[in-house]
């Protein structure tokens, strides 16, 4: 099939995917949006298109799963936490609260004490996590398995916390 071919057969479907897209959006404006990325991505992607089999399935099922992922980046962007019933409980232990810088700067002290007495081979991967890098990236960036990131971050934060048990009252 050509170019052209293919162009005039998306052209003469897209009549029948307004309803369609219609009926997922709710809105006209929304549907005419998602009608327009349909035939840009299909037009794009005609190369992935095989001969022979349903054109129009083809293109309802780019503009279902293009609805799909605009619908979940939308709720993600829009989702809130109400967190105002957590903030009462937030540091109201009287353990927590310091009345002068002191006690928090042995509290900083005694962790990177704790963390600096970690072998080298759980510091660094526990650092690198805690800094933001994903575990597929630490595996990468030290050469070695996923596994053992995992497995080194955890007896990491084991011994920490066995380290520095004196702030956790009652655990």
């Amino acid at each position: 099939m050509t170019s052209l071919e293919f162009t005039d057969q998306v052209q003469k479907i897209s009549y029948s995917l307004r309803p369609v897209a219609m009926n997922l959006t709710r809105d006209a404006d929304d549907a005419k949006d998602l009608v327009q990325e349909t035939l840009l991505k299909a037009l794009l992607n005609k190369d992935k298109f095989k001969a022979g089999t349903n054109l129009k399935a083809w293109l309802y099922t780019i503009m279902r799963n293009t609805f799909i992922n605009n619908y979940n980046k939308i709720t993600k962007r829009n989702s809130n936490i109400d967190t105002t019933e957590y903030f009462q409980y937030f540091n109201t232990d009287e353990n927590y609260i310091t009345h002068n810088g002191a006690q928090s700067d042995f509290v900083v002290t005694d962790i990177n004490e704790a963390i600096a007495h970690l072998g080298h081979e759980y510091r660094t991967p526990f650092m690198m996590y805690y800094i933001g890098y994903k575990y597929q990236e630490i595996a990468e960036k030290l050469q070695i398995p996923i596994g053992t990131v995992k497995n080194r971050i955890h007896i990491a934060r084991k011994d920490l916390k066995d380290a520095l048990k004196v702030y956790a009252p009652g655990a």
